[in-house]
């Protein structure tokens, strides 16, 4: 396929969203104003949805003819190989190139055609404005400027396009401060992009190498029958241990977003090598939380992205399930009970999202992070607005301290959210917010995984949009690593804030599963898991806290949390009601204690007595 043509063919040294290239390297004939400027017409780029809007999608030509040009100038020598390229991105116009030409340059002067043979060739361009259009050059060009010249376009549109050009960069003799100063990374892992197999291959190798700390399981099928697999890293892999807290990692939900696939991938291989080096910080990680990371949640959309390959799957190819469901939509919402999701007919709940339910349900998690791309930015719940009808609004939850605290340690951790030179991958700047934003305050998700997760689980969970280019080059994989390696480690870390404890019967000193534990002031309670050791995440402070279970008298109790890295111990015993002591008795058929008989009388006497003054 043409995608593995790229991968033998060079390294591309202009990946569309690459923030390598700026917009001072982008110049054009004319434009029709500032928003559709020559720094607009990357491929891929999201115009904003009103008209006329000052980041729209793409370049535009001010002029209709035949001597308009983008241009690239590449700073340094460069072999270019071929041409991507995409019509205007817009809901109010249709807009794209149908032919053009391709020039080169050394000083912007003299421009040579691209030529087969002694012929200039006319490329053939798009015939819609999303579907990229890939041509190859006749032959390889050695130049700094590159242009595109458009000879023909769409009858009722306008000259506008969107391009990604492919090239290698050559070493210039006359400079050697222009060489590549990209960081390498230090960690010896797997970078590249592994379809299913490929995954599988890698996972089991990761488990071959630390058969001690890690586990391969999985939580169910896609609708193509393909395998959801979840590699657990833990010091007792396979067993929830009491007061260990559960943190997962999902990736993948939309599958042509494949970075966090990758991530995840490369971070089973790091935590594996790492424990086994003794690190540390990695070594602390493992054995005090049991980590789970999913890499592909959509496995089906991830083999229809990877097929097209990074340059031609465009912007949507691969998002949605084999049964064209968005899994992000997937979920029951804020006005949807629990109840309705499940037993709700296999048409409108897809196997994928049902997998993930029974998975949430069966581990008690604790806090998960959920790796998108297309942006640069950290979202946190409600990703719905309260009022339906909105498309934008405000709605946090009653935990809106410690989301925000939870978005703002991954985006203040990551290298590419915290470049202040970047420029905003799309229509939005989120840099000034600080690279945070409520999901519904940014455009409204119903039937998100994150709100399912805070309203129907002890869960908190944030999306994480990690890159501008939803499915980068594979030669920029090392560099994404980089970018996320403290942000994926600082954010496990955070399992660790606030308080947890174990619910037990005073009696029997047995734990409580299912117990309700609520802080005051935030309407928001937790539940014992099955051996009655609970987790709330919470901001340091100090807070009145209430365990409460079926058949027991609620304890209040005062528990502090500092700002130390390890979680305030708060422990609850609590004694059976009278009632309950009676029920179980009488259930075991035995007999009755005198103290219990007394109990009992004083308490219908008090009930006797409350109810006479009513009479």
């Amino acid at each position: 396929g043409p995608s593995d043509f790229f991968m033998k063919l060079t390294l591309p040294f202009l990946p569309p969203w690459s923030l390598r290239v700026s917009d001072s390297q982008l110049r054009a004939s004319s434009i029709k104003r500032y928003g559709l400027g020559a720094h607009r017409g990357r491929l891929n780029i999201q115009s904003g949805i009103h008209d006329g809007d000052f980041y729209d999608g793409g370049w535009c030509s001010g002029q209709e003819d035949r001597n308009q040009w983008l241009e690239i100038d590449a700073r340094r020598p460069t072999r270019f190989t071929g041409i991507i390229t995409q019509g205007l991105n817009s809901i109010w116009t249709y807009d794209w190139v149908t032919s053009y030409k391709v020039l080169f340059s050394n000083d912007t002067h003299s421009w040579q055609p691209s030529r087969n043979g002694t012929e200039e060739v006319v490329f053939p361009g798009n015939r819609d404005p999303e579907t990229p259009v890939f041509n190859a050059l006749p032959t390889p060009a050695v130049a700094r400027y590159i242009r595109i010249n458009p000879q023909t376009w769409y009858e009722n549109g306008t000259i506008c396009l969107r391009a990604e050009i492919l090239g290698c960069p050559l070493p210039d003799p006359n400079n050697i401060y222009s060489w590549d100063k990209q960081p390498v990374p230090t960690d010896k892992l797997d970078f590249r992009h592994h379809n299913y197999k490929e995954m599988r291959k890698l996972m089991k190798k990761v488990n071959d190498e630390c058969p001690n700390i890690t586990r391969i399981y999985s939580i169910g099928k896609s609708y193509l029958g393909l395998k959801m697999y979840v590699m657990e890293i833990s010091d007792n892999p396979g067993q929830h241990e009491l007061g260990e807290p559960e943190f997962r990692y999902v990736a993948g939900m939309h599958g042509n977003e494949v970075l966090g696939r990758e991530l995840l991938l490369n971070l089973m291989e790091y935590l594996c090598r790492e424990y086994t080096r003794g690190n540390p910080r990695v070594v602390r990680l493992v054995s005090e939380t049991r980590i789970h990371l999913l890499p592909s949640m959509n496995p089906d959309g991830y083999e229809t992205a990877y097929k097209l390959g990074s340059e031609l799957v465009g912007w949507a190819m691969g998002r949605w399930t084999y049964e064209g469901i968005d899994l992000n939509h997937n979920f029951a919402d804020l006005n949807t009970p629990l109840s309705a999701v499940l037993p709700r007919c296999s048409d409108q709940v897809a196997p994928e999202t049902r997998a993930v339910i029974d998975w949430m349900q069966k581990y008690p998690f604790v806090l998960s992070a959920n790796l998108h791309g297309g942006e640069l930015v950290v979202s946190y719940p409600f990703d719905m607005t309260r009022t339906y009808w909105k498309a934008q609004e405000l709605t946090p939850t009653p935990d809106d301290a410690v989301f925000r605290w939870l978005a703002t340690v991954y985006a203040t951790t990551n290298l590419a959210m915290m470049d202040e030179e970047r420029r905003p991958c799309h229509c939005e700047d989120f840099a000034r917010e600080g690279n945070i934003i409520n999901g519904a305050n940014w455009h409204t998700v119903p039937g998100s995984m994150n709100d399912f997760s805070y309203l129907h689980t002890n869960c908190f969970e944030v999306t994480v949009e990690l890159s501008c280019d939803k499915f980068p080059h594979e030669s920029e994989l090392p560099l994404e690593w980089e970018n996320n390696k403290e942000s994926l480690l600082v954010f496990m870390e955070q399992v660790r804030r606030g308080i947890k404890g174990v619910v037990r019967d005073k009696d029997t000193e047995q734990g409580i599963a299912d117990a309700i534990i609520s802080v005051d002031g935030i309407n928001h309670d937790v539940r014992t898991a099955f051996d009655g050791d609970y987790w709330r995440l919470l901001n340091p402070g100090e807070y009145d806290v209430t365990a409460a279970a079926e058949g027991y008298h609620p304890v209040t109790r005062t528990c502090r949390v500092s700002y130390e890295d390890t979680p305030t111990l708060c422990d609850f015993h609590l004694t059976k009601t009278p009632k309950q002591r009676l029920r179980e008795i009488l259930a075991q058929g035995g007999k009755i204690p005198k103290d219990l008989i007394l109990r009992l009388r004083q308490l219908r006497l008090r009930k006797l007595r409350a109810q006479r003054p009513a009479q």
